[in-house]
């Protein structure tokens, strides 16, 4: 846990889970550069936040947090995101009330008067908010982005000038930029671009064929990544009734793939980001229709999953929190995924080479055989005993 110093008081934060271990702040330069803008420090004047405040991608709540007695909405992708801004909003007495927690599959509120967004890494992600966000905007509201020097381009600009109107940034304080826009009712109200589809090729056995939706945000929106081409053409061919989890689903190629090969088996969904859920059950219906009996779910990995109840489980887990490198993501979806295979169920993982993942399977399962390897990629299975 850090203390966290804004205009309006000083905060308690961790990110969630909390892990005492965990070296990483609950918040960055950004989020401090931001909150000193609105209060109006450093010669500027402070921004009136009576109106209707709505705080897009707050990664850890350090945002509402700190502006929870102006009433604000917080816009989030993520599961854990939204879990940390409940947590760090309880751990500072704030009322819970104060603030209105959506995620990004909800409608936004329909007048936003101080629009204030974390630029995420992903520019789809980006696009797509302010597209849904626009008609809420009016002439007066206003739209600060912040973000890491690192996080802001070009394009990044562009996407905001477009939808919204006339763009400049600020000065780099502590390597943190500021995105001011103008809104401009004039700008046409187009449609945002996604959802997105695409077709799998013709050499990925099972999933060959499947007709891919991805929602804005997810890992490699327009095509199959090559990570998930080396593990689909890898599968474990299994028959009879299995329970599986695609765990980490994005788009839900994998769990589809699995139930198209077969049809016994019962396949749960799994992200921790809303736009993967939502992705993932469009993937699944779109090739198996809406009565073919998957579960999807957003959360925290396999948390909610009974204990050994579960024969099969896929996954491929990311190793980076925004532009952290962490090994903490992998190793709770291993050590979940022991806790609810059942005996003899499987856990198969695909990852890059480098990343060592047979060295945590070993330690968890006592076991870890390669299944296939090509230079970059090798899946791996480990058997719960």
């Amino acid at each position: 846990m850090n203390r966290f110093s804004a205009p309006s008081g000083e905060f308690e934060l961790t990110r969630y889970p909390e892990d005492p271990r965990d070296l990483l702040r609950a918040w960055d330069a950004a989020d401090e550069y931001v909150l000193r803008h609105l209060a109006g420090i450093d010669d500027e004047k402070p921004t009136d936040l009576s109106g209707s405040v709505v705080v897009v991608g707050d990664r850890w709540g350090a945002l509402v947090t700190a502006l929870a007695e102006s009433r604000p909405v917080q816009i989030s992708d993520s599961f854990l995101g939204q879990e940390a801004t409940r947590a760090n909003l309880a751990r500072n007495e704030a009322d819970p009330d104060w603030v209105e927690l959506l995620s990004t599959r909800d409608a936004p509120p329909e007048r936003i008067d101080v629009l204030i967004v974390r630029v995420p890494k992903n520019l789809a992600l980006l696009e797509d908010q302010l597209h849904r966000l626009a008609p809420s905007v009016h002439a007066d509201t206003v739209v600060v982005g912040t973000g890491m020097t690192t996080e802001i381009h070009t394009s990044t600009l562009k996407l905001f000038e477009r939808i919204i109107g006339p763009t400049r940034t600020s000065l780099a304080v502590k390597k943190a930029r500021l995105i001011f826009t103008t809104p401009d009712p004039t700008l046409p109200r187009t449609a945002s671009p996604w959802p997105r589809s695409y077709t799998l090729p013709a050499d990925v056995g099972a999933g060959s064929g499947i007709v891919a939706t991805n929602h804005a945000g997810i890992f490699c929106g327009d095509r199959l990544d090559i990570g998930t081409r080396f593990l689909l053409r890898n599968l474990p061919r299994r028959t009879g009734r299995d329970r599986v989890v695609d765990l980490g689903c994005g788009n839900g190629v994998v769990g589809t793939a699995v139930m198209l090969a077969n049809p016994r088996s019962d396949v749960l969904f799994v992200d921790e980001s809303h736009q993967a859920v939502a992705s993932a059950r469009a993937t699944f219906e779109e090739n198996l229709g809406s009565d073919a009996g998957a579960e999807f779910a957003v959360g925290d990995g396999l948390t909610d999953v009974a204990a050994e109840s579960v024969d099969l489980v896929l996954n491929n887990p990311p190793f980076h929190t925004h532009r952290a490198t962490t090994e903490a993501i992998s190793w709770r979806m291993f050590a979940g995924s022991r806790a609810a295979l059942r005996s003899g169920g499987e856990l198969w993982v695909i990852g890059n080479r480098h990343l060592g993942y047979h060295v945590k399977l070993r330690r968890l399962f006592g076991n870890c055989d390669i299944v296939a390897s090509d230079p970059k990629f090798v899946v791996l299975r480990a058997v719960k005993n």
